[in-house]
C-alpha cells in the first residue's frame, strides 16, 4: 500500500481549535481490507481527527453502480465495526454539495484520486466540487484486492462453491439450481475424490516397486519407467471408464427427467418447468475435468469496468 500524498490538491487550512472533520464515502460492498485500509489513511490524515463514512442505499447503489452481495443495512453494519469509523451516515449522496458539507460541518473529502463519474452522463467528476473547493485529501488503493475481484474468484471456481453450500445443507432450489445440474455437480465430485484416491495410490505402489528394486539389486530406472508405464495404462483406462459412466448417468438423469415431464404432460395437460427452470444442457460438457467445467482457452470478452467508488 502506498502511502497517501495530496500534492496534487490545493487544501485549506485544518481547524486547531478542534477535532478536523473528515469525510469518506462509497459503497463498501463485501467490506474487506482495501477499504478499512482506505478509511485508515482518511483517520490518520491530521492528529485529531473525526471520519464520518458515508455509505450509498440499495436504490442509488443499483442505480448509478449495480447489484451489490450486500443489502444497505448489512453495509453499514460493516462500516459500524471498523475500529477507525467514528460515525456512519446512511442514505449518503452519489455527489456532495455544499449543503452536506455544512449540515455535517464537514472540512475534508478523502477519497482516491481516480475520477468517478456523476449523474449527469457528460463524464464529469464528483469530487469535482470539493477539490476546486480546496477540501480534498487524497488516499491510495490498495492493488490486489476489490470487490470486483472477490466476486470474480466465486464466478471463477462457481462449481466448487456450489458444492461447498450444498455439503453445508444448502438446497439446490435455495443455490438457484436445476435438478440435472446437481446431480452432475454430485457425480462429478464424487469422480473427482475416486481419480485422486487413485493418485494417492499410484504413488503408493511406486514407492513399493523402488524397495523391491533395490532389494533384488536391479536398476532402479528400469523398475521405475516400468512402473510409470504400467500406472499410466491403468489410469487412461480408469479415466475413459470415468468418461463413460459418468455420460451414461447423466443421460439416465435426462432419461427419467423428460419421462417425468412427459407423465405431467399427460395427467395436467402441460408440462412441470419447476425442475428444469435453469438448466443449461450442455451436451458437450465431460463429467470429470480436473478445471470443474471451465476450458482455459475459451476467450472471455472483456467487459469495460464502471468506476469502484
Amino acid at each position: 500500500m502506498s502511502s497517501s500524498s495530496n500534492a496534487h490538491f490545493d487544501s485549506d487550512p485544518p481547524p486547531s481549535d478542534r477535532a478536523v472533520r473528515v469525510y469518506a464515502d462509497g459503497i463498501y460492498d463485501l467490506f474487506h481490507f482495501g477499504h478499512a485500509r482506505s478509511l485508515e489513511q482518511a483517520k490518520k490524515l491530521f492528529p485529531n481527527t473525526y471520519l464520518l463514512v458515508g455509505c450509498c442505499n440499495d436504490e442509488t447503489t443499483h442505480k448509478y453502480k449495480g447489484k451489490t452481495v450486500m443489502t444497505d443495512d448489512e453495509r453499514y453494519e460493516s462500516l459500524r465495526h471498523c475500529k477507525w469509523v467514528d460515525e456512519v451516515i446512511p442514505d449518503a449522496p452519489w455527489v456532495i454539495n455544499q449543503e452536506f458539507l455544512d449540515k455535517h460541518q464537514i472540512d475534508y473529502v478523502a477519497h482516491d484520486s481516480l475520477p468517478y463519474a456523476d449523474v449527469s452522463g457528460a463524464g464529469n467528476d464528483v469530487y469535482e466540487f470539493v477539490k476546486a473547493a480546496g477540501k480534498f485529501k487524497e488516499t491510495k488503493r490498495t492493488d490486489g484486492i476489490s470487490t470486483s475481484d472477490i466476486i470474480m474468484r466465486i464466478v471463477k471456481d462457481y462449481n466448487q462453491y456450489v458444492m461447498r453450500n450444498l455439503d453445508r445443507g444448502y438446497t439446490r432450489k435455495e443455490l438457484n439450481l436445476s435438478y440435472v445440474k446437481e446431480k452432475r455437480l454430485r457425480v462429478n465430485m464424487r469422480l473427482k475424490k475416486l481419480h485422486e484416491k487413485v493418485k494417492e495410490q499410484q504413488e503408493k505402489v511406486g514407492e513399493k516397486i523402488q524397495i523391491v528394486a533395490r532389494t533384488a539389486g536391479a536398476s532402479r530406472n528400469e523398475w521405475v519407467e516400468n512402473a510409470d508405464r504400467w500406472v499410466a495404462g491403468f489410469l487412461e483406462m480408469f479415466e475413459e471408464g470415468c468418461h463413460k459412466m459418468g455420460t451414461a448417468i447423466r443421460d439416465r438423469i435426462q432419461e427419467s427427467l423428460m419421462g417425468q415431464q412427459s407423465r405431467n404432460l399427460l395427467s395436467n395437460g402441460k408440462f412441470d418447468d419447476e425442475e428444469e427452470e435453469y438448466y443449461d444442457d450442455d451436451s458437450d460438457e465431460e463429467y470429470y475435468d480436473e478445471e470443474y467445467y471451465y476450458d482455459d482457452n475459451e476467450e472471455v470478452e472483456e467487459k469495460e469496468e464502471k468506476p469502484k467508488k
